[in-house]
């Protein structure tokens, strides 16, 4: 089975299946010298972890990271660096009934087209759970990145059919209302209060219906330098949308202005650089022609309503014919939420392998700066 593999430098092997044993992650290219411990991984798998209440299934896992190679006396070593995490609550027995059956809106009949077989246990490597090898590997670039400045946040800018306001008012400066700290004091991850209380009554809704909803992640990294991407083919933005479509119920991604900028003006969405290498306005999202601006990179990714409803709906069976089913076990409402960290690691891991990219083209300040 191909697929498993992201990055060329900064790498990730991602292995395991939701009911199986374990799941986790082999890391390959990480520079030597970094000081990473358990609790780095652990902090990240706490965020993505089930059974938090909210929007969340009540799966509950411990998701307790081993690292089993690649760190001595807490520090890299340049080799490769292995983490595993025991799965511990899984009921598959809720799924034995759907052995014969393909899920609406899974990827079962799909996967079993491909490879003549799959797991039916909670969808084997296309349950949402494999994003906890996503997220440990990402705890890991991010201890890379922050080493150098760099700081990537994302929090739940739409969800349920609430669209939460960003950071910035309609005319320019902050927003006093959006919260950043706030994001991690509420189950849904919204960076305001007020919001997240709409948003808990529109979920406990869903909930008692038996029904679920969909939503978008908002992401910004800051500290990027200009230059990183690699045209034609590698562009920082194509990589990042590649990486966020890798994740089963992402659907769509935009970057700065995104869809918007399809019904303004060029005088409207042009980005005009400013002396000291910054612009008046990043409707670009922090990238042009592929290359980070050095401005925030900014992008949006949608995610649909999770598949797994209690509802009685209409499949069919390997024999072709039409069968009702009703799907039993633990789901989410909402996988927006802990989408959020998934978002931060898979920026994380794009953007820790560019940066090495970067520095192996020898280019090691922006031209932009050098001049007088």
């Amino acid at each position: 089975m191909a697929g498993n593999r992201l990055g060329e430098i900064f790498s990730v092997v991602s292995f395991g299946e939701s009911h199986g044993p374990a799941m986790g992650c082999v890391i390959d290219g990480c520079p030597a010298g970094l000081s990473l411990s358990p609790e780095d991984i652990r902090r990240e798998l706490r965020r993505r972890r089930p059974g938090q209440g909210g929007a969340s299934t009540g799966r509950n896992e411990p998701d307790e990271p081993e690292i089993l190679s690649g760190v001595f006396e807490g520090k890299t070593l340049g080799t490769p660096i292995a983490i595993v995490v025991r799965n511990a609550d899984q009921h598959s027995a809720d799924y034995e009934n759907l052995r014969d059956l393909y899920r609406p809106g899974h990827a079962d009949l799909s996967w079993e087209a491909k490879y003549g077989v799959r797991d039916h246990r909670g969808g084997g490597r296309s349950s949402g759970r494999e994003t906890l090898c996503r997220v440990a590997a990402g705890a890991v670039a991010k201890v890379f990145l922050a080493a150098g400045g760099i700081q990537i946040r994302a929090w739940t800018s739409s969800i349920a059919g609430i669209d939460i306001p960003g950071p910035f008012l309609p005319g320019g400066g902050q927003d006093p209302a959006f919260d950043f700290d706030e994001t991690e004091n509420n189950p849904f991850r919204i960076p305001r209060r007020d919001y997240a209380e709409r948003v808990a009554e529109k979920i406990g809704a869903l909930k008692k219906e038996g029904d679920s909803a969909g939503g978008a992640v908002s992401c910004r990294a800051e500290g990027l330098p200009a230059g990183l991407g690699e045209p034609v083919f590698g562009k920082l933005d194509a990589r990042l949308a590649a990486a966020m479509l890798s994740l089963g119920a992402c659907k769509g991604i935009e970057f700065g202005a995104g869809f918007a900028a399809s019904g303004m003006k060029g005088s409207e969405n042009n980005d005009v650089p400013l002396p000291g290498g910054a612009y008046k306005t990043n409707n670009a999202g922090g990238v042009l022609g592929g290359i980070s601006t050095g401005m925030p990179l900014e992008f949006r990714a949608a995610f649909k309503p999770v598949p797994s409803i209690s509802g009685e709906q209409e499949t069919i069976d390997r024999r072709g014919e039409v069968r009702k089913i009703i799907i039993q076990g633990r789901h989410d409402v909402c996988i927006v939420p802990r989408a959020v960290p998934v978002v931060e690691a898979m920026s994380a891991l794009v953007l820790a392998d560019l940066l090495l990219l970067q520095r192996c083209a020898g280019i090691q300040e922006p031209v932009h700066t050098k001049r007088t």
